[in-house]
C-alpha cells in the first residue's frame, strides 16, 4: 500500500450508498411479485460492477500497475455511460457524446457539460487526474481535468456542491503543492512545464465556475479559486499576473480598485468600516494579496494603504492565518519606517493569529517579536507574556531567549556572541540580518549610557573596551549620534581622546568659552557636522576679531591656535 500523501482512500457517502445498495437482500418471492423488479436487479448489478471495477482500478494502482489501473478507470468510465444510455433509450452506438470519454478530444470544444456520466465516473477521472499529476504527465493532467469539470457540472452525475468543491480544492492544492516542491529545483525545462499546467488548471476551473459565464456557476469557489491562484502568482513571482487576479477579485466584491492606483478616498474607507461579515472577510483575503504584492514591489505607499484598509474592516471574519499574515507584513512595514513600537505590537498579534491557526510561522514572528522590542529598547521581556512563555524553550527560541536576556543585561559580549555563533540559526533569517546592525547600535548605546555615567571625563578607550573592543572612531560615532539626539550632554575632545561630560545648560554660554576651548574640544559626528561646526567657530572668531586686535594678551594667543 502506498503512503496517504500519495493517494486517497475516498469511501464517501456515494461509495457506502453504493455498497449499501449492493448488499440490500430482500424477500426471495418478490420478483414474482412485482413486474419491475428485474429491471431493478439489473441496476443493481450494474452498480455493484461499477463499484468492483473502480476499487479494483485502485487496488492496481496501489500494487503500481499504474497503466492498468489507468485502464481500468477509463473502463469503469465507459461502463457507466453505455449503462446510462441504455437507461435512457439512446443507442449504445451512437457517438454523438463518445468523444466525452475521449482524452485526447476533450480540448477541442467549448466547456460544456457532459451527459450520461455519473458519481463513478466523476471518481475515476479525479483519480485519473492524480495519476497524471503524478507521473507529471501534464497535458493528460489537463484534458482529464477539464473532462472532470465537464462531468462534475452535468445534472446526471448528480454531484453536490461541497462535494465538488471538496474535489476541486483538493487538485489545486496538489499543483500548487508541485510548484512549491520545484521552486528549488535546477531543472528549468520541467520547473517552466509545471508552471504552465499550474496555469492551465486554475484558468480552467475559473472558467467553469464562473458567476456569471461558466457552465456551473459557483461565486464562492470562483472567489476561492481565485485567492488561491493569487497565491501561486505570488510564488511564482508574477506580479502583473498577479495585479489583474486582484483586480478582478476588487470588482467582483464591489470593492475600490483604487489602491491598485495607488490613491485611497475617505468613502472607500467609510464602506470598509461598515462591511458585512462576508464582504469584511473578503476585503480582508484580498488586502493579505495586495499587501504581500506591495511588499514585494516595495511600493511603501500602496502597502501602507492596503495595510490600513485591511485593519479598518469591521466585522471580518478571516482564517487566523490570513489575519497573521496581513499583521506581520504590517509590523515589517513598521521595522523598515522603524515605528519599533507599532511594530512590536503587530508581530504579538501575528504571533498570536499564527498560533490560533497551529501555524509554525509563529515561532518566526516570535523572532521578530523579540527583535522589535530590543530595537525599541522596551523594558518589558517579550516572554513575559501568556502566549509566549509557552514557547521560551523551544530549539529555535531558546537562542532569542539567551539574546533577550543578554540584551537586558547589557551583556554585549553574550550578545554578540550569541550572534556570531548563529545560535538556533538566528541569522538565517534574513529579516533579522537586515536589523542586525541596528541591535548592536542599541546595545552599545545602552552599554555606552551605562558606562560614562558615573563620570564627568572618559577616556574613548575605555569605553572602546567596554563595547567588547570595536574600534574607537566606532565609539566617537555613537557618541555624536547620543549628542544631535540630546541624549547626551557632553563634547569630545579628539586630540585628548576623551569624552567631556557637561551639566545642563553648561555647553556654549558665550564667545569667550567657545575661544577657550576651541582648540582642544570639537563636536564631531559625521562630516557635515564637523565642517558645520568648524564654520561656527570661525564666524564667532571673525565677529570678535576687532576686540582681538585690540587686546593683544591670552587671547589673542588662543585666536592664532584656532
Amino acid at each position: 500500500m502506498s503512503d496517504s500523501e500519495d493517494y486517497e482512500y475516498e469511501y464517501d457517502e456515494s461509495d457506502q450508498e453504493a455498497m449499501d445498495a449492493g448488499s440490500g437482500g430482500g424477500d426471495e418471492d418478490a420478483s414474482f411479485e412485482y413486474t419491475d423488479d428485474e429491471d431493478n436487479q439489473n441496476n443493481d448489478e450494474g452498480e455493484v460492477a461499477l463499484e468492483n471495477a473502480y476499487y479494483n482500478a485502485k487496488g492496481e494502482r496501489d500494487s503500481g500497475e499504474i497503466d492498468e489501473a489507468r485502464e481500468t478507470f477509463e473502463s469503469v468510465v465507459r461502463m457507466e455511460v453505455e449503462q446510462n444510455k441504455k437507461e435512457a433509450g439512446v443507442a449504445t452506438d451512437d457517438d454523438d457524446d463518445d468523444d466525452a470519454m475521449d482524452v485526447e478530444a476533450t480540448t477541442s470544444k467549448l466547456l460544456a457539460p457532459l451527459k450520461f456520466h455519473g458519481p463513478w465516473s466523476y471518481k475515476a477521472v479525479k483519480q485519473l487526474v492524480k495519476l497524471h499529476l503524478r507521473s507529471l504527465n501534464c497535458d493528460s493532467a489537463v484534458k482529464d481535468y477539464e473532462r472532470l469539470l465537464r462531468i462534475a457540472s452535468s445534472p446526471d452525475a448528480k454531484i453536490s456542491p461541497n462535494a465538488v468543491e471538496k474535489g476541486v480544492n483538493n487538485m489545486l492544492d496538489r499543483v500548487a503543492s508541485l510548484i512549491n516542491n520545484s521552486s528549488g529545483s535546477s531543472n528549468s525545462d520541467a520547473s517552466s512545464q509545471q508552471e504552465a499546467l499550474a496555469q492551465s488548471i486554475y484558468d480552467l476551473t475559473l472558467k467553469a465556475f464562473h458567476p456569471t459565464t461558466g457552465i456551473a456557476p459557483n461565486e464562492r469557489l470562483w472567489f476561492k479559486t481565485n485567492l488561491k491562484y493569487g497565491q501561486l502568482l505570488y510564488e511564482m513571482n508574477e506580479t502583473a499576473k498577479l495585479q489583474l487576479v486582484i483586480r478582478d477579485l476588487l470588482l467582483s466584491s464591489g470593492q475600490p480598485t483604487d489602491i491598485l492606483e495607488g490613491a485611497t478616498t475617505s468613502s472607500s474607507s467609510a464602506m470598509m468600516t461598515d462591511s458585512t461579515s462576508t464582504g469584511g472577510t473578503h476585503v480582508m483575503e484580498i488586502a493579505a494579496l495586495q499587501i504581500q504584492l506591495y511588499s514585494r514591489l516595495k511600493d511603501t505607499k500602496k502597502l501602507r494603504a492596503a495595510y490600513h484598509r485591511a485593519m479598518s474592516v469591521r466585522g471580518g471574519i478571516p482564517h487566523p492565518r490570513t489575519l497573521a499574515l496581513i499583521q506581520e507584513l504590517g509590523g515589517k512595514m513598521h521595522m523598515s519606517q522603524r515605528n519599533f513600537d507599532e511594530a512590536s505590537q503587530a508581530f504579538f498579534q501575528a504571533f498570536k493569529s499564527y498560533d490560533e491557526a497551529g501555524d509554525r510561522s509563529r515561532l518566526r514572528c516570535l523572532k521578530y517579536l523579540v527583535m522589535a522590542s530590543m530595537l525599541h529598547a522596551s523594558s518589558i521581556n517579550p516572554f513575559d507574556s501568556h502566549e509566549a512563555r509557552a514557547h521560551r524553550d523551544d530549539p529555535e527560541i531558546v537562542a532569542m531567549t539567551n539574546l533577550v536576556q543578554a540584551f537586558h543585561n547589557d551583556d554585549i559580549r553574550s550578545f554578540e556572541k550569541i550572534l556570531n555563533k548563529n545560535e538556533g540559526r538566528i541569522m538565517d533569517d534574513e529579516f533579522v540580518r537586515e536589523h542586525v546592525a541596528d541591535l548592536l547600535r542599541t546595545i552599545r548605546t545602552q552599554v555606552i549610557m551605562r558606562t560614562i555615567g558615573p563620570y564627568t571625563k572618559i577616556r574613548l578607550v575605555k569605553i572602546s573596551k567596554s563595547l567588547n573592543g570595536i574600534p574607537v572612531e566606532d565609539v566617537e560615532s555613537l557618541l555624536v549620534s547620543l549628542i544631535l539626539d540630546g541624549k547626551l550632554n557632553g563634547r569630545i575632545d579628539q586630540v585628548g581622546g576623551v569624552l567631556v561630560k557637561q551639566a545642563q545648560g553648561a555647553a556654549d554660554t558665550g564667545p569667550a568659552s567657545s575661544d577657550k576651548n576651541a582648540g582642544k574640544q570639537v563636536d564631531v559626528g559625521s562630516v557635515e557636522s564637523r565642517n558645520t561646526a568648524s564654520i561656527q567657530r570661525l564666524v564667532r572668531a571673525l565677529e570678535h576679531l576687532t576686540d582681538a586686535v585690540a587686546n593683544v594678551g591670552p587671547k589673542t594667543s588662543s585666536f592664532q591656535q584656532l
